[in-house]
């Protein structure tokens, strides 16, 4: 075929995903300024949700409950309810909620025919009517399914009723006054292994977050350009989280176009490698991330544990899947990233410190795994004691030495008393490894294995797949694992056509 005809072909292809595309950022773009209230509107904060994102927005949110609200724009008994209902999703949704992530509330309005089978689907018959279930039961729901988690909340006329119905659901005691992230129901249960699946969404939140900041500071300079593009690359080939791994493909791809060595060389700063620039508008894990609150990593104060703990948790998950080959660059990959990176500069400076003191090659990814472990638990007794006089720490979520035992008891050989009356832990190291491995690997990607299954979204084959694509990566190095992890038919046909396009354009004066 020549290359005439391919390309034709490419093009069309292209056309079709692009159309593809529009339709899904669409819906997304919906979602967003239903929160946050674009163009000077008062926001509303229950997401407009359709046919055509009904499944998806379910079947992605993190919280484990959801309140549907099947209603009619033309009805003059639903417009009259809305600010009641309004008035409880404040406190559950948006960024500044009270109580984020608990309940995704959500509104349907059936006067749209696009809605039409949707209603018929959950056998609306009266208007408002509220639904509430586990997100993923409203997935591929079958109106004669037996003994359904989905409840008809036939009570709940008036913002109070409603919230009253909701706390005698979950036997909790949240009111309109409740301040954002004050008297909230945090998780403390660290005995419990299944807390860490709610993390992988704090993953993700930090690692939208860092690369936030980078292009907010106007980080990206000529000596860090290439720090930044080998931590991509290890996020291609090793996070935990698909959207992160193909975010940070598609940024890697188009990385020497938006931000080419040779303009960082200028003297001024260059726009076009921040968040002014082209750079500003990928998201590195999609258009639902950012979400503006954490889940595992929520502290009980505003000032606490976010987004040190997700970056913790990014750096531990992506230790337990490098491989033997890679333990060592990998390594070096991280230190680079957090000294040229991470804004705190006393933090940077020591953990660059116990970088520095690494003084041979990593040859295995046990050893990489275990000095991020040791090097994370000397931060937290360095912190315990900077925190303990101004009182500075979260009171909920005290620094503690990790894993505790009841988390990992094999992990423990036995300890003792030294001179200065601190416990001195004799780690079994080779425990310590395989709790690693299961916490911050399986454990990690748990919940977006349920949610696949539970919600019909694929197989067990496909799911398992997906986590042998997270967890056991190539033995290659990461310059090479980029060129595994993009090195799709997709990837490598567009960037064939954008080129093929680049060279047949004449020379602009400017990127404007």
């Amino acid at each position: 075929m020549s290359c005439s005809i391919f390309l034709l072909f490419l093009a069309l292809f292209v056309s079709i995903f692009e159309q593809s595309v529009s339709v899904s950022n669409g819906s997304q773009r919906e979602i967003l300024r239903a929160i946050s209230g674009q163009d000077g509107e008062k926001p509303d904060f229950a997401v407009e949700l359709n046919a055509t994102n009904f499944d998806s927005v379910l079947k992605e949110t993190p919280a484990p409950y959801a309140i549907v609200e099947f209603f009619a724009h033309w009805c003059p008994a639903c417009r009259n309810y809305k600010p009641q209902y309004e008035k409880v999703a404040r406190l559950f949704n948006g960024a500044n909620a009270s109580h984020p992530g608990i309940i995704l509330m959500t509104r349907v309005d059936c006067a749209l025919t696009i809605n039409s089978n949707l209603c018929d689907k959950f056998s609306v018959k009266y208007y408002p009517m509220l639904l509430w279930g586990p997100p993923k039961k409203f997935v591929g729901w079958d109106p004669k399914q037996e003994n359904s988690e989905i409840l008809t909340i036939e009570r709940g006329r008036t913002a109070d009723i409603l919230l009253g119905w909701i706390n005698k659901q979950l036997g909790s005691s949240y009111g309109f006054d409740d301040e954002k992230y004050e008297n909230e129901h945090l998780q403390r249960n660290f005995s419990d292994p299944g807390q860490i699946a709610k993390a992988i969404y704090d993953v993700e939140e930090a690692t939208s977050t860092a690369f936030g900041i980078i292009l907010d500071q106007r980080m990206i300079k000529s000596k860090t350009r290439a720090s930044l593009i080998k931590f991509l690359q290890l996020l291609v080939a090793h996070h935990p989280s698909k959207r992160c791994r193909k975010g940070s493909a598609d940024i890697l791809v188009d990385f020497d176009n938006l931000c080419p060595s040779e303009i960082l060389l200028a003297k001024n700063e260059a726009d076009s490698c921040s968040k002014k620039g082209t750079l500003g508008n990928y998201q590195i894990c999609g258009e639902e991330v950012p979400r503006g609150y954490w889940m595992y990593c929520r502290g009980s104060k505003n000032d606490t544990r976010g987004f040190s703990c997700g970056l913790w948790v990014l750096l531990h998950s992506l230790s337990v899947r490098v491989e033997d080959g890679e333990s060592d660059l990998a390594f070096r990959t991280t230190c680079d990233f957090i000294y040229n990176f991470f804004v705190c500069e006393e933090c940077r400076q020591h953990f660059h410190g116990m970088c520095s003191s690494v003084s041979s090659p990593f040859k295995k990814a046990r050893d990489f795994s275990l000095w991020l472990w040791s090097a994370h638990n000397q931060v937290n007794e360095r912190l315990m004691k900077d925190e303990e006089s101004p009182g500075t720490g979260d009171p909920e979520f005290p620094k503690v030495t990790w894993p505790p035992k009841q988390l990992c008891p094999s992990c423990y050989l036995n300890s003792r008393k030294t001179s200065d009356e601190n416990s001195k832990i004799d780690w079994n190291e080779n425990e310590v490894f395989k709790f690693l491995v299961s916490y911050y690997g399986k454990e990690l990607v748990n919940l977006y294995k349920d949610k696949e299954l539970q919600a019909g979204g694929g197989t067990e084959k496909t799911v398992n797949e997906e986590l042998v694509a997270s967890t056991n990566a190539v033995v290659v190095p990461l310059g090479a694992a980029l060129a595994i992890a993009v090195a799709s038919c997709a990837f490598g046909a567009l960037a064939c056509f954008w080129r093929s396009q680049q060279k047949n354009r004449k020379p602009r004066r400017s990127w404007n």
